[in-house]
Parts: C-alpha cells; sequence; structure tokens
C-alpha cells in the first residue's frame, strides 16, 4: 500500500465564539459518544468558522536538460542582445496547491501540515467568511509534519478549542472538516477505527485512523470528538484506499507547538540505540512470555545509552518509569523527553531483568548541522528504518534495513533509478541497516562526490551512484 500526504497546536481553548456570542461547550447539546450520535449539525455550525482554506503559491525556474546551454526562451537572438543588455530575466511558472487549517487562537494562529506550506513562496490564507490574508510560517517541524502559521485578521475569529487524543477511543464518533479537492468547508463524520498506527511517514508515527472520509485537500484539517475538540491533524490516506484515513494525534502537536508557536528549533530527546521488534520466536529465545519489549540492536559509540551500559542484545522493557509495549513506541518516548532528564531503564539481558540510568541528550539530527548528511534530502531521497508494519504494507519480508521511502521527481535519486521501497544495504562499501548509520555513511561524503549505493529490490541487488549535491 503506498501512504499519500495531502497537499492539502497548543493552549486548548475554553470556548468557542460565534459572532459576538460566547458559548461554553459545556452549553453544547452535543452528547456524548456512549449516548449515542453526537449532535453533528451543531457541531459543523460550531467549528466549521474555525477552519480555514490554505492555497500556496510557488514560483519554480524552469530547468534545462543537464548540459544544456539554451536560453529558456529559445530565442536564438538572446546572446547578441545579452552582450549589449545584460541578462535577459528568465521566466518562471508558478505551482500551486490547496489545504487546509484550523485556528487555535483568537490572534490568528493556525495550525496546518508542514508538506501543505512547505517551501512556499506565498501562503493565502481564505476564512470562513470568505476574507483573505497573507500568512507568514511562524515554525514548522517536517518529522511531525506539522506547522503554525500566523495572520494579522481583525475582527471575531472562532478558535477552536483542543481536546486529549489519549482519551480518545476506537470507536468513537468523529468529525472532519476540510476542502477536499478545493470543496470549502467540507463535513464528514465517522469513528475511530484504530490507534497507534505506524504507516512508515517518519520516525514518530503515532497516528489516529478513521474512517471519517477524508480525501487530497483535506490535510492540515481538524479531526473532532464528539465534544466539539480538535483531538487531531488530518493528514494522510491509503493511496486508492476508502474509509482509511490518518490524523496526527493533538497531543503530539502540543508537545511542539510552545517551540513551534516562537519560531525555535525543535529540540528532541535522544538516547542513542537502534532497535527492533521482538517477535514471538525472538521473546521465545529470551524467556518472555510474549513479544514486548524494543529489542537493541546498535548502541552509538559515546551516546546516553552507551554510557549507561546499554548493550545491543538488551531488550527495553521500560523508559522512565513508561513500559514499552512495541518497538515502534521507544522512540516517541524518547523523543517526547526533556534534554537532560535522568531516566530509569529497565532491561532484559541474558533473561535476568537489569536497571539502567541515562540521561537523555539531544536529538543530533536537530543540531545545526553543516555535514552532508543534513543535505542528503538534496539528492531527492528520503529514507526509514524498515519496520514490520511498513514491511507488510509494502509487501517486504521484514529484516533490519533502511528502506527508501519517497524520490523526488527530476532528483538525482530518481535519474540513478532509485525507486520507493528499496532497500540500501551499502553506502560506499559499508554496510548499513539502520537510517542513523546511513546517515553516518553519508556524512563521510563531501559535497560533489560521487555515492554508490547497493540496493536490494525484490530478490535482486543492484548498485546506483549519484553525486552529492
Amino acid at each position: 500500500m503506498k501512504f499519500t500526504r495531502y497537499l492539502t497546536t497548543a493552549v486548548a481553548a475554553a470556548a468557542l465564539l460565534i459572532g459576538s456570542a460566547t458559548v461554553t461547550l459545556a452549553a453544547l447539546p452535543l452528547g456524548e459518544a456512549d449516548h449515542g450520535a453526537p449532535n453533528f449539525a451543531k457541531l459543523a455550525e460550531v467549528l466549521t468558522p474555525a477552519v480555514v482554506n490554505i492555497s500556496t503559491r510557488k514560483n519554480v525556474k524552469p530547468q534545462l536538460p543537464s548540459g544544456e546551454q539554451q536560453s529558456p526562451s529559445g530565442n536564438p537572438f538572446e546572446e547578441f542582445f545579452k552582450h549589449f543588455y545584460g541578462d535577459i530575466p528568465q521566466h518562471r511558472h508558478a505551482e500551486t496547491s490547496l489545504g487546509s487549517g484550523v485556528i487555535i487562537s483568537s490572534d490568528g494562529e493556525i495550525v496546518t501540515n508542514y508538506h501543505v506550506v512547505a517551501d512556499a513562496d506565498e501562503i493565502t490564507v481564505r476564512l470562513s467568511d470568505h476574507r483573505h490574508y497573507k500568512a507568514k510560517v511562524l515554525g514548522s517541524d517536517d518529522k511531525l509534519d506539522v506547522a503554525v502559521l500566523k495572520i494579522d485578521a481583525k475582527g471575531n475569529l472562532h478558535p477552536a478549542p483542543l481536546g486529549d487524543s489519549d482519551l480518545i477511543r476506537v470507536g468513537d464518533w468523529v468529525m472532519a472538516i476540510g476542502n477536499p479537492f478545493g470543496l470549502e468547508r467540507t463535513v464528514t463524520a465517522g469513528i475511530i477505527s484504530a490507534k497507534g498506527r505506524v504507516i512508515g511517514s517518519g520516525p514518530y508515527d503515532d497516528f489516529l485512523q478513521t474512517d471519517a472520509s477524508i480525501n487530497p485537500g483535506n490535510s492540515g484539517g481538524p479531526l473532532i470528538n464528539g465534544r466539539g475538540e480538535v483531538i487531531g491533524i488530518n493528514t494522510a490516506i491509503i493511496a486508492s484506499g476508502q474509509g482509511i484515513g490518518f490524523a496526527i494525534p493533538i497531543d503530539m502537536v502540543k508537545s511542539v507547538l510552545p517551540q513551534l508557536k516562537e519560531g525555535k528549533e525543535i529540540t528532541r530527546g535522544y538516547l542513542g540505540v537502534s532497535v527492533q521488534t521482538v517477535t514471538e520466536e525472538l521473546a521465545s529465545s529470551f524467556g518472555l512470555e510474549e513479544p514486548t519489549g524494543a529489542l537493541v540492536a546498535e548502541v552509538s559509540a559515546g551516546g546516553p545509552a552507551d554510557k549507561a551500559g546499554v548493550k545491543a542484545g538488551d531488550v527495553i522493557l521500560t523508559f522512565d518509569g513508561k513500559t514499552v509495549h512495541d518497538m515502534t513506541e521507544l522512540p516517541r518516548m524518547v523523543a517526547g523527553t526533556a534534554v537532560g532528564k535522568t531516566v530509569h531503564l529497565t532491561l532484559l539481558r541474558d533473561g535476568k531483568k537489569i536497571d539502567k540510568t541515562a540521561v537523555v541528550a539531544r536529538l543530533p539530527e536537530e543540531r545545526k548541522a553543516t555535514s552532508a548528511a543534513a543535505d542528503q534530502s538534496a539528492a531527492g531521497l528520503s529514507v526509514e528504518d524498515l519496520t514490520p508494519e511498513y514491511a507488510q504494507s509494502a509487501g517486504i519480508a521484514f529484516q533490519p534495513a533502511v528502506v527508501v521511502t519517497a524520490v523526488a521527481p527530476d532528483s538525482a535519486a530518481e535519474a540513478a533509478g532509485i525507486k520507493v521501497n528499496d532497500l540500501i544495504r551499502q553506502v560506499n562499501g559499508v554496510n548499513v541497516t539502520t537510517k542513523a548509520a546511513y546517515g553516518h555513511a553519508l556524512e563521510r561524503v563531501a559535497k560533489g562526490a560521487s555515492v554508490r549505493l547497493l540496493l536490494k529490490r525484490g530478490e535482486t541487488f543492484l548498485f546506483v551512484a549519484f553525486t552529492l549535491p
């Protein structure tokens, strides 16, 4: 299955503004999910004004084929005129996209997806009353796919209250509001189909799944519970699928919202381990009654885990007092931990439980870096650690590996023949089984130098090469 992000947060508001009147949530006869479906008509009436249409514009300079010297105009006399008049301005064309957003403050702060506004030269926000405003990006987080915009709107705005996504249950009613296919203020309803979904879109996947209809243009719009609270930001679908949409839990958005609103660099915790799933066979070999925890496949030299005495082959059972049920939980736990905090780990080693203490450091990827690895996306290649869930969805046999999740059109990676779902086994002859190892290998490659990758595509191995920009 292919997952698609559309082109389409946080102090909870205590009330919803309707015109000049203030209506508290307690006064809304919305009903609880346990007592039947919510009053969707009332929810739509109250919350639609909090949802905005976002359109972006990106000016793109036309590119000629590699080595082509002809001017963009194709005018054979251009060099003649250039000799006398200098460079002739090159024509540009504009790429546009549409998405949604939700107002979270009365002074014009709006939450949307990062991919809705990424690299935009111009962002326009359209309110439900048809007013238009130019918006600026206060802060963004590409790993979580969240951005906060600001508009200088005068008059009453309608901020939506932010709920608690941890409290939402599978089977609870939800409603989505957005602008699918440019159809403004479209309302759809359904239930929460699942929680904690990992779809291979990033290192902190923890999506809410819903069958409320979500389509291109819904990205950045709110997923709302029966009390009229935003409990998710709609962000992805399964291509060609029906009734399967995904939203970022609002609690994850809240964790980075203060930094985003102030335009600060996002900082996340770092433990310094690469982990893999504990399968039933591995659990049996470790003496575990059931598959649980995160199996340490690699420990970064000099990192917090290394200093704490964690070793490859350990199974991390608890982190900072929280049970690690699955390896996908650990990265989110660590990332959400304050840098410098001392945490306790419960490990399983040689059939015995042992305790270790580690001091969480700052995630190295978040530091301002000038290394080639920091610019690896410039080649148009995005990678992640292969997860069991991603492997199953892509029809790949699971193994510790680095999987290609995206290849940008007209990029060096595409020109080299790299494809989505390829597994990267080597970088310039160095074996890599984790995204971290892949990044370390690229750090040793100078910009402008050639990179040779050994790929596994299905049952076939092949080498490809490209120049690192």
